[in-house]
């Protein structure tokens, strides 16, 4: 992996994103999108996951730090498109889940380990599980426009997959 990737562009795909739209409300898919922003596996943990290795990784590994400060902030951008599909499909977009239980996102839902091939090793296993949950919703959901978005998402997270196995193996 480069050193000098420091631009936000490297790490997603260079494609545009779907318009976020729905065919119309629905009560299953908005579960499934509030699940996709604040559940164990989610855009919120990968979030707060990223963002805390990029803080206890920059005094030693500055560049470690810049990449996982900008995935972080793809992240984000894909935690604003499942809040948006689920506003569009009859959810209040909060950060919990549709469980029989109301469950909010806990912090406590993301590891904090400290040593550096653990980080992303737990990184790596964040990426592969959303990329699974996205592809089955993608094979679940019948609303087109659900699908589009679910791809092209799979696809940031295939790119940060690579960059975190990339990282994996150089350190």
């Amino acid at each position: 992996m480069n050193n000098n990737k420091n631009n936000e562009c490297n790490y997603k795909v260079n494609e545009p994103y779907p318009p976020v739209q729905v065919i119309s409300p629905n009560p299953v898919y908005a579960c499934e999108m509030l699940s996709n922003m604040a559940d164990v596996v989610s855009e919120m943990s990968d979030v707060t996951r990223y963002f805390y290795i990029a803080v206890v990784t920059k005094p030693h590994y500055s560049w470690i730090s810049t990449c996982f400060h900008y995935i972080s902030i793809v992240e984000m951008h894909h935690l604003n498109i499942f809040a948006e599909l689920a506003l569009l499909l009859g959810a209040d977009p909060r950060l919990w889940n549709c469980r029989e239980c109301t469950q909010w996102w806990s912090p406590s839902f993301i590891g904090y380990p400290r040593e550096l091939r653990a980080l992303i090793a737990e990184s790596i296993k964040a990426e592969e599980e959303a990329i699974r949950k996205y592809s089955r919703q993608a094979n679940t959901i019948c609303d087109m426009n659900i699908v589009a978005i679910l791809h092209r998402i799979i696809r940031d997270e295939e790119r940060h997959l690579q960059i975190f196995n990339d990282m994996y193996k150089q350190i």
